[in-house]
C-alpha cells in the first residue's frame, strides 16, 4: 500500500517542529545554540535575532547562559550544536577580516597600563584597517584632556570610558558591552549612557549585558531574558512581560490608613477615587509591575 505522503517521516518526526531559518538582515542571529560542559547544558536550545543599528540588552542571572551565548557570538567559544551567524558569517570561522568588524569591551580592560591614553588608542587603530582618529576617539568619549595620562592615573568612570574608546577605534559594525557601568556612581552611569546612545547614533550595533535593570530600561531597543540556557522572551522593556496590560497598583492615604487597590482600569479607579477627596487625593501614586518585577518573575525569583 502506499505510504500518505501527508504523514511525517519518522526523521522528521524526531526532529521536531521546523526551525525559522537564520535572518540573513540581522547583525546576530542563532538557531537551536547548544553549548555543555559534562553534562550540564549551559545553553541549551537557544533562538536569538539582534536587528542592525540596535542596542539589545541581555539579562539574566549567573549561570543562566548569557556570558557563554555572548563569547560564541564574540568568537572566543566553540558549541556543541546550532547554527550562528554574526555579521553574515559563522564565528566558529571568523577571519581576521571579520574580526575587525567588531568591538568588545569586557568587564576589565587597560586601565592599569603605564602607556597613556593616546598611546593606548595609536597601538590599538594600529591593527585596523580604517580605524577612527584616536583623537576624535578622544573627544567622543570625554577623554580629551587626559590624552596624556597614563591609564593606571583614570579615575573608574575615565578606565571604562578608555575601555571603551578602545572598543570602538576601530570603527566596529558591532559592539559588545560587557557589565559597562559595574562600580560606577549614578553621575558617571548616566554620563556613559549618554556615549552610548552617540554611538548608536552613528549606526553602531551593541550587544549590552548588565544587572542594572534600570540601565536596560533606559538604553535598550529591546531587552532578552535568558534563564537557564534558554530565551525566555525578547521584547522592548515597557512590554516585557506584559507590562503595559498587567494590572496598576493604586495607592493612596484615607483616614489616616495606607490603602492599595489593584486594578486594569487604573483612569476609572482614580476618577472615582478623586470624588471622594474635596481636593487632591492624599499620597495618590499610580504604577504597574517594573522591570525588575517581571525579570524576577521570569527567571523564577521571588519579587
Amino acid at each position: 500500500m502506499q505510504k500518505d505522503s501527508l504523514l511525517p517521516t519518522t526523521r522528521e518526526l524526531a526532529a521536531g517542529p521546523e526551525r525559522e531559518p537564520l535572518d540573513p538582515e540581522a547583525a546576530i542571529s542563532v538557531r537551536d545554540l547548544v553549548k555543555r560542559y559534562g553534562e550540564s547544558a549551559a545553553v541549551d536550545g537557544l533562538d536569538l535575532d539582534i536587528h542592525r543599528g540596535e542596542i539589545f540588552a541581555l539579562l539574566g542571572p549567573n549561570g543562566a547562559g548569557k556570558t557563554t551565548t555572548v563569547e560564541i557570538c564574540e568568537g572566543f567559544r566553540g558549541r556543541d550544536g546550532g547554527d550562528v551567524r554574526v555579521l553574515g558569517t559563522d564565528p566558529a570561522q571568523a577571519t581576521r577580516r571579520w574580526k575587525a568588524q567588531l568591538g568588545i569591551v569586557l568587564q576589565s580592560g587597560a586601565g592599569d597600563s603605564q602607556l597613556t591614553c593616546r598611546e593606548l588608542l595609536r597601538a590599538e587603530a594600529s591593527y585596523y584597517p580604517d580605524p577612527r582618529d584616536p583623537d576624535e576617539v578622544l573627544e567622543l568619549v570625554g577623554l580629551t584632556e587626559k590624552a596624556g595620562a597614563r591609564g593606571r592615573s583614570l579615575s573608574g568612570g575615565q578606565r571604562r570610558r578608555l575601555d571603551v574608546a578602545l572598543g570602538i577605534v576601530g570603527r566596529p559594525t558591532l559592539l559588545f558591552l560587557d557589565e559597562p557601568t559595574t562600580g560606577f556612581d549614578p553621575e558617571a552611569r548616566r554620563q556613559f549612557w549618554s556615549l552610548i546612545r552617540s554611538l548608536r547614533d552613528l549606526g553602531t550595533t551593541m550587544l549590552l549585558t548588565t544587572h542594572y535593570l534600570d540601565e536596560a530600561e533606559a538604553l535598550a531597543d529591546r531587552v532578552g531574558v535568558i534563564a537557564r540556557g534558554r530565551l525566555v522572551e525578547v521584547a522592548v522593556p515597557s512590554r516585557l512581560g506584559d507590562r503595559e496590560t498587567a494590572p496598576a497598583v493604586v495607592t493612596w492615604t484615607e483616614g489616616g490608613v495606607r490603602r492599595t487597590e489593584a486594578t486594569a482600569t487604573p483612569t476609572a479607579f482614580v476618577r472615582e477615587l478623586s470624588t471622594r477627596f474635596p481636593g487632591e487625593v492624599p499620597d495618590l501614586a499610580v504604577a504597574r509591575p517594573t522591570l525588575e518585577d517581571v525579570y524576577l518573575r521570569m527567571i523564577g525569583e521571588p519579587a
